[in-house]
């Protein structure tokens, strides 16, 4: 697997694991909404990391790392 992936993927889980527990800390929502809102994030995570392959490295999903 390219490295790109594996960090798309690694910020994928992240950020769903970070919506998740951020949501489910501060609201009193039901598991499955607060599930589907880190599923959301989550996907906007992994439409960023692609996009920032478009604008700056390649090889990163970082906005941060033009060339």
């Amino acid at each position: 697997m390219k490295k790109i992936y594996k960090d798309i993927i690694e910020r994928m889980i992240w950020t769903a694991a970070q919506a998740f527990l951020a949501t489910f800390v501060v609201t009193d929502m039901s598991s499955l909404k607060v599930a589907a809102v880190a599923a959301v994030a989550a996907a906007l995570s992994v439409v960023k990391g692609l996009a920032a392959t478009k604008v700056g490295d390649p090889e990163s999903a970082s906005f941060l790392n033009l060339k």
